[in-house]
């Protein structure tokens, strides 16, 4: 019988759950003494026998170490005498160190729990084999090397040394900060929430990412680069000749995909689109990712286009000498009303111009009679009690990696583009009501109750009254524009709504097959899905770079306009920046108040500014 087995005794050396145990009485139970003198009384069942004893003390287990004859070399040479043969914890022993005490049982037990040359339990050990050993050294010494990796990362981390390769290892944070993912082992270890902007607040921390960094698009999930996809060719078909008629696209200055142009014909007047639909067919590789974008994506850094940018190329109004065009023809009534409303597909000759050159050509032929036109529309709507809120708003771009922030001032010019383009609007959907054709019209209630607030604090709480413009196939009233009917129609090339009007009025004119109810309804809702995201990664970008903007002018002063009073807040719009902030005053500020305001502190993570009043 090996010295192992056998009913434990006192004094003995038995495993107890992984550890060493010394037996020190035994009764009904089976009491044992534990490393650090502690007792706990077990069942028979609950130990393994290791070796008989006598085991005076567990502190004889390590003390007898050093006393015993094996060494490396010994073990590897156990391990080629039993060539594979079984054998006993005992016998084991005996080879490697030349005795079976209790310290040299205890030490070959563990040299087997290690499991690299051996394995199997106290009566049947056997070596493994040579292919196992190699295996499981390589494991371990990966392992190892991982561990030691970790704890060298670990370290450049709080020393805020970072290094090349640490930047893979960083991807998993910057999934959380971009909201791909919920987990991450490093925030973890740091402490740090599981959260989007805890995530950035970290990266910005330890100098993985520079504040100028902007996560909002991807946490979005938007495309940041254009569609990589082929566009056919422009098929002959037959157009309207309007390269006689002067036409002019006006739009910002450096405005870089012109979509819409307009003309004055007598008392017709014309709004020529860029004819996307004509490229781009329904169902096509085109219209799919088209509508899996919903929008271009328009950035501070750039343009994301919608569509291929050579769609642009080829399209944009003006950006030929001759463009295709869908064009949209009118008469707008001494009351204001749309009548004799014809669309065709066209040829145009387009002059380009910024709303500023435009605006030095009010008082010149045709802007003055469009002018004259604009306001008959204009007064209609305004009869019907559309709203009219004018906030401040910038332009933000980012120029040689320098945030510039331009007012965008309020032009005439650009009142009369707007009103030309919301009439082609209202006339797409009238023109597509009286033939049955189905397209997304655009509907928004009215207010609750009706305003025409003239100051920014009025403007501000009105605003705040109207619903979210939606898209529905069933026509209705924008009770915010003042119009019975409506459609976006004129921005083909950079938002899908208006694509799939133009989709639909192509096939009509040509006498194709036309979309059903059903069908442009589950487009336009996949669109809208798409373009909300791109509306939102719009809006916190621009937020994100006048917080860099702020950052990078940590002594900014400037004036701001207080537009309302919550509760132990207010309010303060800064016109310049057209940056919403909210400060506790010392007194209550009365609505419309010019106050001065000095920047406080920027917290890009949480996309928030913070101002504080100065002087008189």
């Amino acid at each position: 019988m090996s010295i192992h087995q056998g009913s434990p005794r006192v004094d003995a050396l038995v495993l107890y759950k992984s550890r060493p145990a010394r037996v020190s009485a035994l009764d009904d139970k089976i009491e044992i003494e534990l490393e650090g003198s502690q007792t706990k009384r077990v069942r028979p069942k609950d130990v393994v026998m290791l070796h008989p004893g006598p085991l005076r003390r567990l502190a004889d287990l390590t003390n007898g170490l050093g006393e015993l004859a094996g060494d490396g070399g010994s073990v590897e040479e156990a391990w080629e005498l039993l060539d594979g043969e079984t054998t006993t914890l005992a016998d084991l022993a005996e080879l490697i160190h030349g005795e079976s005490s209790p310290a040299a049982v205890w030490a070959t037990w563990q040299l087997v729990m290690e499991g690299v040359l051996f394995e199997g339990a106290p009566d049947a050990i056997h070596p493994r084999s040579a292919e196992a050993i190699a295996e499981e050294r390589e494991q371990r010494e990966a392992k190892a090397r991982a561990e030691q990796d970790w704890t060298d990362f670990v370290a450049r981390v709080e020393q805020r040394a970072l290094a090349p390769e640490d930047a893979e290892r960083l991807r998993e944070v910057e999934r959380v900060a971009y909201q791909q993912s919920e987990h991450s082992r490093i925030l973890k270890h740091f402490n740090v929430a599981e959260q989007p902007a805890k995530a950035h607040e970290f990266l910005l921390r330890i100098g993985h990412w520079p504040p100028e960094h902007n996560p909002h698009p991807r946490r979005f999930g938007v495309a940041l680069a254009a569609p990589e996809l082929a566009l056919p060719e422009l098929v002959e078909e037959s157009r309207l000749d309007l390269t006689g008629l002067p036409a002019f696209a006006i739009d910002d200055a450096g405005n870089q995909d012109p979509d819409d142009a307009i003309s004055l014909d007598g008392e017709r007047i014309w709004v020529h689109v860029a004819d996307v639909a004509a490229l781009v067919a329904p169902g096509s590789e085109l219209d799919l990712e088209a509508r899996a974008r919903g929008a271009t994506l328009y950035l501070p850094e750039g343009a994301v286009t919608m569509l291929p940018e050579a769609a642009t190329a080829a399209l944009g109004v003006g950006l030929q000498e001759v463009s295709p065009a869908l064009s949209f023809g009118f008469r707008c009534t001494e009351e204001g009303e749309l009548a004799d409303i014809e669309i065709h597909p066209s040829w145009v000759r387009v002059e380009r111009l910024s709303y500023a050159e435009a605006e030095q050509r009010l008082e010149e032929q045709p802007f003055a009679s469009l002018m004259q036109i604009a306001e008959r529309f204009r007064a209609r709507r305004a009869a019907n009690q559309s709203a009219r809120i004018d906030l401040p708003e910038v332009s933000v771009r980012l120029r040689d990696g320098q945030v510039a922030i331009e007012p965008i001032e309020r032009l005439a010019a650009r009142d009369l583009v707007t009103d030309a383009m919301l009439m082609a609007g209202e006339a797409a959907a009238r023109f597509c009501q009286d033939r049955a054709l189905a397209i997304p019209f655009a509907v928004q209630p009215p207010p609750e109750r009706i305003e025409q607030p003239e100051t920014l604090s009025g403007m501000y709480a009105y605003r705040r009254c109207f619903k979210p413009t939606r898209m529905a196939v069933e026509p209705g009233a924008h009770g915010g524009l003042g119009l019975p009917l409506y459609a976006r129609a004129t921005s083909p090339l950079r938002r899908y709504a208006d694509l799939l009007v133009h989709q639909q009025l192509r096939a009509h004119l040509r006498g194709e097959p036309v979309l059903d109810a059903s069908e442009v309804a589950a487009r336009a809702s996949q669109a809208e899905v798409a373009g909300a995201a791109v509306r939102k990664a719009e809006r916190l970008s621009n937020q994100h770079w006048k917080l860099v903007y702020l950052q990078a002018n940590p002594g900014w002063r400037g004036r701001g306009v207080v537009v309302a009073q919550e509760e132990r807040r207010t309010v303060v719009l800064i016109p310049e920046l057209a940056f919403e902030t909210r400060l506790r005053a010392k007194s209550e500020l009365s609505l419309d108040a010019d106050v001065n305001m000095t920047l406080a502190s920027v917290d890009l993570p949480e996309l928030d500014g913070r101002f504080r009043l100065f002087g008189g």
